[in-house]
């Protein structure tokens, strides 16, 4: 039997795309919960370069990125596929995929930063809510009639992005502004539970955090 561990973090929706993935595929693996204020020696050691989770440790070898973890496990264990097979939807999914990592700085950026910086995040942020209504005005999967690699990928925008805006008390996701891209949030979260962390454990664990950087300011 293959070694696999998982080194994660509870509330990371890059390590829970990773988790998704292969319990998708019906992986056994063993998770190891890290932590960020005291890394463990295998993390420094498996993801030298960027020191961050998630890490796929297949037979001793690490995979680090979670995109990268996604396509890896699609290819290696038997399954239901998470990529599609057609060529031009795969180019398509990875698309996707990438317009989700690169707006994830500015989805941190319209929340945490302040002055110009929070502005431009906020902007950007704005153009990608715009984008996402449109695109989901007519669909329920990002590309073709299955939930696959760019849904689990957006798990961050379905799910975190929500609950930080909660926490931090500043909405700018609202069924008036946006209302395809709400109703896909709403009904993401709702079919896709057993995979994702609890909206209320997410809010208590952010919120504590907050409230730690401020006590520390």
């Amino acid at each position: 039997m293959a070694d696999i561990k998982l080194l994660g973090l509870w509330y990371s929706p890059f390590s829970k795309r990773v988790e998704w993935a292969l319990k998708t595929k019906g992986v056994e693996y063993e998770y190891i919960e890290d932590d960020l204020q005291n890394k463990s020696l295998l993390l420094l050691q498996s993801n030298p370069i960027h020191k961050k989770v998630p890490v796929l440790i297949h037979n001793g070898k690490p995979i680090c990125e979670s995109s990268v973890i996604l396509e890896y496990i699609d290819e290696t264990f038997e399954g239901p596929s998470i990529l599609p097979k057609d060529p031009y939807d795969r180019a398509l999914a990875r698309f996707w995929a990438k317009f989700f990592e690169d707006k994830w700085p500015s989805m941190m950026k319209s929340l945490f930063f302040k002055g110009e910086e929070q502005e431009k995040g906020k902007e950007e942020v704005n153009e990608m809510l715009k984008i996402l209504d449109n695109e989901l005005k007519d669909k329920k999967f990002f590309v073709g009639n299955n939930f696959g690699f760019v849904d689990v990928v957006a798990n961050a925008v379905a799910l975190w992005f929500g609950v930080l805006e909660e926490v931090i008390g500043v909405v700018s996701v609202t069924s008036e502004k946006f209302p395809n891209f709400c109703d896909w949030r709403d009904g993401y979260y709702i079919q896709n539970k057993e995979y994702l962390p609890s909206r209320d454990e997410l809010f208590a664990h952010y919120q504590a955090y907050i409230q730690r950087v401020a006590a520390s300011k």
